[in-house]
């Protein structure tokens, strides 16, 4: 299916709080044209001493019989219910279901069935159920945005249904292009302005952070600046920056980026430390690692050591870290713009090898850490908003090991979910945070920081694994 109606555009959906229409979509009655619910106070019966000739009544349309405008008698509730659910949307019959419909009409579909279910107790058909409007919507929301089922049903239950389509909207555009600046050959001033004397339009990311910039337009590549070439900059998404931030590495420390590849993260985190300690880049891909080697010499890290292991064993290998990151693999539904076929290739499948995966990765970076260094620091992250590969993983590795949730330090962003579907996480979850396209402008990202007490296990680590 092509492409949709673009983030921002005038044509999107807005939500059932959008009251501009574009010309050629249907048009309410005025009664429903300030909002979703019927104002009674605007079917007042027309009296006799009114005049009929009132242009305001005569372009009106005519949803109610004339005699009860010249008797002067209201319409009853029933009556109301009645011609609203007519005006606002008609449940589609069988035939009509059967029939394909062109993406604007899909589009309207969508707008009214979420107006219904907004307001659902007033605008419903008496004879439809809430789950045949939301069955119908959830395959209207996949025909238009092209999502499988099951994506769509799990991401219907994260948000509400006018933030939905605003997540839809925004994760169909790409984010804006990003660099992190290395601090270990310039400053961020002096980068921006080497940067501006090439023709580059750009700006600091935000207050948040000290080295990012966001690029508007370019005359050259970003890729292949002479500053760039020279180690002056990474190209790297802002949520990127993020769990480095949260991991707030110092110098002369022992660290270890469990998942390291490309070495975006890694790069920070040896600029943060100054290039001093020892940085502990790992991946289990080794053809991936070759990336963080070329990235490491062109940005001139030096403290670092290369490993190509499978991070569920280095505690079996090396330990006595002081900080730990682990940006986990995952179903990367937070990066849709990036990767499309995320929307249809996705199943539950994936979801329970990831979640598998990822609460063994966890227990496995918080052994490597030391609890009785000054730091003991753990920060896992994923690019998914998923809580099946985020609170849920967090949540178990609290019972699991003797470690606790403390603050990120990150200035912005959602708390994470205490409560979800049935599940119900350790209060302290509201510490993590959660990143959206729609929200913040980044890629859907969650971080988490976790510190470590004690390094014994506890007696209870032998609970059985929860379930997804």
């Amino acid at each position: 299916m092509g492409r949709k109606a673009k983030y921002g555009d005038p044509k999107a959906i807005k939500g059932p709080g959008r009251k501009a229409r574009k010309q050629g979509d249907p048009v309410l009655p005025r009664s429903l044209q300030d909002g979703p619910a019927f104002k009674k106070q605007k079917v007042v019966a027309k009296t006799e001493s009114e005049d009929e000739s009132d242009p305001e009544y005569a372009s009106e349309e005519e949803p109610m019989d004339d005699s009860k405008f010249k008797t002067g008698i209201k319409l009853d509730e029933a009556e109301t219910d009645e011609m609203v659910r007519q005006c606002v949307f008609e449940f589609p019959t069988e035939e009509e279901l059967q029939q394909p419909l062109l993406l604007k009409d899909i589009q309207t579909r969508i707008r009214d069935l979420i107006m219904v279910l907004n307001d659902f107790k007033r605008l419903r058909d008496p004879n439809r159920g809430r789950s045949e409007y939301v069955e119908l919507l959830k395959s209207d929301l996949c025909s238009y945005y092209s999502y499988n089922e099951f994506l769509m049903e799990l991401l219907m239950q994260i948000f509400p249904l006018g933030e939905l389509v605003d997540y839809l909207e925004a994760s169909e555009v790409q984010r804006p292009l990003t660099i992190r600046t290395n601090t270990l050959k310039t400053r961020r001033r002096d980068l921006a302005q080497a940067l501006i004397n090439r023709g580059v339009n750009l700006d600091p990311v935000g207050k948040w952070t000290k080295v990012g910039l966001v690029i508007y337009s370019s005359q050259v590549p970003m890729g292949a600046t002479p500053e760039y070439l020279a180690g002056h900059y990474v190209l790297q998404g802002a949520s990127s920056m993020l769990p480095v931030m949260a991991l707030d590495p110092q110098e002369n420390e022992r660290v270890l980026d469990m998942s390291s590849a490309p070495g975006g993260k890694a790069s920070h985190i040896a600029a943060q430390m100054k290039n001093t300690g020892v940085l502990f880049a790992n991946d289990v891909n080794a053809d991936r690692l070759k990336a963080v080697v070329g990235n490491f010499h062109r940005l001139g890290v030096v403290n670092s050591v290369i490993t190509n292991y499978d991070g569920r064993k280095i505690p079996g290998i090396i330990k006595g870290f002081d900080r730990v990151l682990l940006d986990a693999p995952c179903t990367g539904t937070g990066v849709v713009a990036k990767d499309p076929s995320v929307k249809t290739n996705k199943d539950k499948t994936d979801v329970q090898r990831c979640f598998t995966l990822q609460r063994e990765l966890l227990l496995a970076a918080i052994d490597c850490v030391n609890a009785k260094s000054k730091a003991a620091v753990i920060v896992y992250s994923t690019c998914s908003i998923l809580p099946e590969e985020n609170e849920c993983i967090i949540n178990y590795a609290l019972k699991k090991r003797n470690v606790k949730l403390v603050p990120t330090g990150l200035d912005f962003g959602e708390e994470g979910y205490i409560n979800y579907r049935e599940h119900r996480f350790h209060p302290s979850m509201k510490l993590t945070r959660r990143y959206y396209p729609h929200t913040h402008n980044v890629d859907g990202f969650f971080v988490a920081k976790l510190i470590k007490f004690s390094n014994t296990i506890p007696l209870n680590s032998k609970i059985d694994d929860e379930k997804v």
